[in-house]
């Protein structure tokens, strides 16, 4: 009995392993035991596995089936980690028990059940994962399990996919290069669809060279948890050493500014890592980052690290500072400026606290002035020779790198102190005007200048004072002496030699005659003489040495003038309008940089142009054509200047001031024109000439979005985006050539121009009705335009369906702004009801034309309510006699069974209003508003609860309308690769069905028009299978 009993124990095991707060141990050692004790091992096997069948049956992870899995797992290894602690032999018998489950499972593998296949790598991945690490198993067994785990690889069910990649992660050789499980690793890694694969492999893939790269390329996965994982991966497992600075800079770049709260927190942990690496040194990490050509990395660095601890802290561990608080000159580093920088804006951002600590981090102003002022000036300024020696130009990149660091340290500084300030404003200035002073160097210290000082007209006049000295500084001139002066000179020396001579001699008479009183007259006036001559050889030695200004018209010193001016421009306020002061910079420094040889001078004198034409409307008008001049004739990086300029006053002012303005306006009274006809004619000329102007100012800038400069064609778009979306300029055509330029493939890689357009439709379209009006005006255009394109454009490459989908969704009314369906007048028709009028009348223009079907397609997506049916079901009538393709008439039927669906048809055409002709409005291509105008309040009410209807119906419909929505929602670029997917921060979200009325349609009504659909769609779909 006893025998039996343990014999029973497998069952009972597996029974008692299921139980949630089971000891495994025991369980273990009692089944253990049980083995021991019997003879026949083959018939332990085979109902160990007999049970363990009941498990290998259930998918889903249930609790109870999880830990039979568990302990199926730990029994099977048991006897091999007993093995080794006993040295007994007891490997064979381990091995058949290990080998007969594993052959179990690798015969089980490629089961049709998927429970079972995923039940079999579960349990390989947990058998190989609970042996120790020194394991060993038989190759023929290893080639087994790894033939049977890689085919497992490339499942359809993506959990058995992760079991199988768990299963292969103990088998993979990294050291090996042709390792099958490393290789199919890396493609799994880039390729397979489901995100917790890729996190599976990630969590399994050993870091090597190969595989490196691919982990790398994970942090930028579609999956916030995949990419979470990779940067775990590489702070865990890649040293420091093993990535390029290219690669450190890029990770920490896309963490740091990663969308994910979560990604960002994890990228602490890796910085935390390479601090680890480097010994805890923050600035031998910054030297491993390369801050000097990426600092817009190397900041957001330090802040996260910075973030990590107390702020006493930061301020205890700033060991590079002296006494004076200051950094010693010839210990200035790019990392250790870096950092200095970044702690004191990272303590002024903390507020009380962080400005208290800020105090021991920071000088006097005053003390700063004259360290950064002793810096600056003995910066060399490099001759041609020395440029081009990359070693004197990297130190040279390196001390200005230094120096924009010390110069952005002023904006953290406390400058309200009287004398401090004054000190810092005039030693700023003297810097401005030091030769030495590099033009990378200009636009920050004249950006802190600026700061300090708050009034507009003490701006102006300071930066003209600094302007005047650099442009034309005091210079000491040695003049040439004429030779008619040099002979005067000698003249007067010798005039002077003579007098001498005759008093001395009469000095000597008088004092032979002891004539003492004249004698010593004499005398004084012999010393006179004596200065005088010295005087005059004194002059004929030294030549004559003036002071004078000279007007410097070197590129450098243009440039910097221009920057200085720029700075100034861009600070002040709009109001301020252009003074005396300003007009004198215009007309001797910027207009004459306009037609500067260098181009740098010129792009900087055009951008200080475009800002002084935003003070003043009447001076934006006379520049007008000179920038659009520089438009058309420069070079790439003076238009894109030049472009955004005239997009800024055209937003600034509108189109209205750049209007031709025909003969003078301070014509005198005689000047005018008496008779009433000669008024009508001159004005009529006039609209014209102004008309004209604009018209060609919009071709000019619309000519560039065909430029073949990414740049320019980016910049244009994004300018008319602008104008159009605040309401300066409404035009179909133009809209048009904007969702082409977002469709077409050459502008794939694009990716400001595609993100900004992107952003710009949806946002535009659902603001107020009258977008919507413009992207119905722009549906024909742009369609004729693409079915009209030669094979040859690119325009041919696009998928014509799927712009159609587009615009259909961008008119549609449900998608509007709630406060602009208020204020719009619902009487009128709706946009995709005069849209569904186009449509109609552009297939009966040709119905057996190809784009018939996207047109009936559209025509299956538009809203529409019962106030347009009469005319609708005309135009589809006339439709369905034309068009011979039954998709076609199938797709007209089927719109045409839910227009005349609602009840409240009937009546709404009673009380309708029938001034306008159905043959009339059949006709018609563009049908105004004001042309369905219905007054009657009640018919409104009717209206919107058929509407009402019309939505719940259409919201039943069939399987085809289920399907154009959902394509609606999401739009896919089918041909040129990329999707679009507007989120409900584009406002594009589908709204909730409206309720339906109480007179709704029997559910046995719903029910047989739902089989009718579906009978419809099943004969269309096989029709197409036929074809």
């Amino acid at each position: 009995m006893g025998a039996k009993k343990k014999l029973l124990q497998i069952k009972e095991a597996f029974q008692l392993a299921q139980k949630p707060h089971q000891n495994h141990a025991k369980l273990l050692a009692a089944l253990k035991r049980t083995y021991d004790q019997l003879e026949n091992k083959e018939d332990f096997n085979e109902k160990f596995i007999h049970f363990l069948k009941y498990a290998m049956i259930i998918y889903r992870r249930e609790p109870a089936v999880e830990q039979v899995i568990n302990f199926v797992a730990k029994f099977v290894t048991s006897f091999y980690q007993m093995q080794k602690e006993d040295g007994s032999e007891e490997g064979e018998e381990e091995n058949l028990l290990m080998n007969y489950v594993f052959n179990f499972l690798l015969e089980s593998h490629n089961a049709n059940s998927h429970a079972v296949r995923f039940r079999t790598c579960q349990l390989v991945n947990k058998i190989l994962g609970n042996m120790p690490e020194n394991a060993q198993i038989d190759d023929d067994l290893f080639d087994k399990i790894n033939e049977a785990m890689l085919i497992r690889l490339k499942d359809k069910f993506s959990n058995v996919r992760i079991q199988a990649v768990l299963a292969l992660s103990r088998l993979q050789d990294p050291k090996d290069e042709n390792c099958p499980v490393v290789n199919i690793y890396n493609i799994l890694l880039e390729n397979d669809s489901n995100s917790e694969v890729r996190r599976a492999v990630l969590s399994c893939i050993a870091p090597s060279a190969r595989t490196l790269p691919k982990i790398v390329g994970r942090t930028m996965d579609v999956k916030e948890a995949v990419r979470k994982l990779a940067y775990e991966v590489l702070a865990e497992k890649v040293h420091l050493r093993a990535l390029s600075i290219a690669q450190r800079v890029k990770l920490l770049q896309q963490g740091l500014n990663d969308r994910s709260g979560a990604v960002k927190e994890v990228m602490k942990k890796l910085l935390q890592a390479w601090l680890q690496f480097t010994e805890g040194d923050v600035l031998e990490l910054l030297h491993r980052l390369d801050v000097e050509n990426c600092p817009e990395v190397a900041i957001p660095v330090l802040n996260a690290m910075f973030s990590l601890s107390p702020l006493h802290e930061l301020v205890q561990n700033c060991k590079h500072l002296d006494s004076r608080k200051l950094i010693p000159l010839e210990d200035l580093t790019a990392e250790n400026v870096l950092h200095w920088r970044c702690l004191c804006e990272y303590l002024k951002s903390k507020g009380e606290e962080g400005e208290d600590l800020l105090e021991q981090m920071l000088p006097e102003p005053a003390i700063y002035a004259n360290y950064l002022l002793s810096y600056l000036q003995n910066m060399p300024v490099l001759s041609e020779e020395q440029r081009e020696d990359f070693t004197c130009f990297e130190k040279l990149m390196t001390k200005e790198f230094i120096g924009q660091q010390l110069i952005v340290i002023i904006g953290c500084m406390d400058t309200t102190e009287e004398g401090g300030r004054k000190h810092l404003l005039v030693t700023l200035q003297k810097i401005l005007t030091l030769p030495a002073t590099s033009t990378a160097l200009i636009s920050l210290l004249v950006e802190r200048l600026l700061s300090i000082v708050k009034d507009d007209d003490r701006r102006i006049q300071i930066i003209a004072e600094i302007i005047s000295e650099v442009r034309e500084p005091i210079v000491t001139v040695s003049q040439p002496v004429d030779a008619a002066e040099i002979r005067k000179r000698e003249l007067k020396l010798a005039e002077i030699k003579v007098k001498l001579f005759e008093a001395k001699e009469a000095l000597e008479e008088c004092i032979t005659l002891q004539d003492f009183n004249r004698a010593s007259v004499l005398k004084e006036k012999i010393t006179e003489l004596e200065h005088n001559k010295n005087d005059l050889i004194k002059e004929a030695e030294q030549p004559e040495i003036k002071e004078m200004r000279v007007e410097k018209n070197d590129p450098d010193t243009l440039l910097k003038c221009l920057m200085m001016c720029y700075e100034l421009l861009k600070i002040m306020s709009l109001s301020k309008g252009i003074g005396p002061t300003i007009n004198e910079i215009i007309e001797s420094l910027i207009l004459p940089g306009i037609t500067n040889v260098h181009p740098a001078v010129r792009n900087m004198a055009v951008l200080c142009l475009g800002c002084c034409a935003l003070q003043n409307k009447d001076f934006a008008r006379q520049q007008l054509a000179l920038l659009l001049q520089v438009l058309q004739i420069d070079n790439i990086n003076v238009k894109l200047s030049a472009l955004k300029a005239i997009f800024d006053q055209l937003m600034l002012f509108g189109i209205e001031p750049f209007k031709a303005r025909r003969g003078n306006d301070s014509q005198s009274e005689d000047a005018h024109i008496t008779a009433e006809n000669c008024e009508e004619e001159s004005e009529t000329i006039e609209e014209g000439e102004e008309t004209a102007t604009i018209h060609s100012l919009l071709q000019l800038l619309s000519g560039f979005l065909d430029s073949e400069f990414s740049e320019l064609r980016t910049e244009t778009a994004e300018g008319i985006a602008k104008l159009m979306f605040s309401g300066r300029l409404i035009s179909a055509k133009l809209l048009s050539r904007l969702v082409l330029l977002w469709y077409n493939p050459v502008t794939e890689e694009d990716t400001r121009l595609r993100h900004c357009l992107g952003v710009f439709f949806p946002l535009f379209a659902y603001a107020n009705r009258s977008n919507q009006e413009c992207f119905e005006e722009a549906y024909l255009p742009t369609l004729r335009t693409l079915l009209n394109a030669p094979a040859t454009s690119p325009l041919s490459e696009i998928d014509i369906s799927n712009v159609s989908e587009l615009l259909v969704d961008l008119t549609r009314p449900s998608g509007l702004k709630p406060e602009s369906k208020k204020s719009q007048d619902y009487q009128n028709l709706t946009v995709h009801e005069s849209l569904a009028m186009k449509i109609c009348n552009e297939i009966l223009m040709d119905p057996t034309a190809p784009d018939v079907r996207i047109y009936t397609k559209a025509l299956n997506s538009l809203e529409l309510s019962s106030s347009s049916t009469e005319n609708l079901l005309v135009l589809l009538n006339e439709i369905l006699e034309k068009v011979k393709d039954k998709l076609c008439q199938r797709a007209i039927e089927k719109i045409k069974m839910n227009l005349t669906k609602d009840p409240n048809v009937g009546k709404d055409h009673i009380e309708r209003t029938e001034e306008t002709g159905l043959s009339e409005r059949t006709q018609e291509t563009d049908i105004t508003l004001s042309e369905n105008t219905i007054q009657n309040e009640e018919v409104n009410e009717v209206k919107s609860k058929a509407t009402a209807k019309l939505k719940s119906t259409r919201n039943k419909a069939g399987k085809g309308q289920r399907k154009a929505a959902a394509e609606v929602r999401s739009v896919s670029r089918r041909k040129t690769g990329t999707t679009v997917k507007r989120g409900s921060e584009s406002g594009d979200e589908i709204p909730e069905s409206v309720p339906m009325s109480s007179s709704r349609p029997s559910r046995r009504a719903k029910t047989v028009a739902l089989e009718k659909t579906r009978m419809n769609l099943s004969r269309l779909l096989n029709r197409e299978a036929d074809q």
